[in-house]
């Protein structure tokens, strides 16, 4: 990361405002390397030298990836006035400046959010060119049928562009049968509407994973945790691998 100011490094890390950290760092609050240090522009770097506040040692990290379980009725936002977003599930230690869902999810769709602040991380996942697959699990109506499986698997044709081939297998039949489908796009409604045009409807659906990186089981609706950059990493899993520092 290279050397930065200290009043920057603090706020970054969520510790105050570029003010408030000032006003700490002036009153003898901080020490750097164990020496106490008064001047805010005072240039250090934090992946090398040790920082603490008021005696305690600070944890620098960089980027936050947060893995979110997200529920029904909550919106892939930072912040709306009249709705709950993914940000407002968090605890105030991790609302950090700048954090966003990378991608989103329906506001009735549940399951794997991701949040974070590395805008690289985010767009790396969401380009088109990446192709990260994103497995959901859908509730249905009706039944799977053979050919419904070899239509995603052609691409189905919706109103001014054709999806991408999508995997589609059966995990439940019976009543209220649950299949799983893998897509490499996000267009608006995708899911619902390729089921609807094979006269088929989505009762409910859950994103289970992105990439290699699954959805954790022991996170309950609206839970949360936080990922080492190598654990979020796993987005890029099906794609030959790789780490978010690539």
């Amino acid at each position: 990361m290279g050397r930065e100011r200290l009043d920057k490094i603090l706020a970054s890390q969520n510790l105050g405002s570029r003010r408030e950290a000032g006003k700490m760092i002036r009153a003898g609050r901080v020490a750097v390397n164990g020496g106490e240090v008064r001047l805010p522009a005072f240039q250090t770097d934090p992946a090398a030298d040790r920082i603490a506040v008021d005696g305690r040692e600070l944890e620098f990290k960089k980027h936050l990836y947060i893995m979110v379980n997200k529920p029904a009725g909550v919106l892939s936002a930072s912040r709306d006035a009249r709705a709950r977003t993914a940000v407002d599930l968090l605890p105030r230690r991790l609302r950090r400046r700048g954090i966003f869902p990378a991608g989103r999810l329906d506001k009735d769709t549940r399951g794997l959010l991701l949040l974070t602040d590395d805008g690289a991380f985010a767009h790396r996942m969401l380009s088109p060119k990446s192709r990260v697959p994103k497995w959901y699990e859908a509730e249905l109506e009706s039944p799977v049928s053979p050919e419904d499986v070899l239509a995603f698997r052609r691409g189905i044709a919706l109103g001014g562009f054709t999806c991408l081939p999508a995997e589609l297998s059966v995990l439940r039949d019976g009543e209220r049968p649950l299949a799983l489908v893998a897509l490499r796009e996000g267009k608006f409604h995708e899911v619902k509407r390729m089921f609807l045009s094979r006269g088929n409807r989505v009762l409910s659906l859950r994103r289970v994973r992105i990439g290699a990186l699954r959805l954790d089981p022991a996170l309950p609706p609206g839970g949360f945790r936080e990922l080492s950059p190598g654990e979020a990493g796993l987005v890029f899993g099906e794609n030959g691998g790789g780490t978010v520092a690539e």
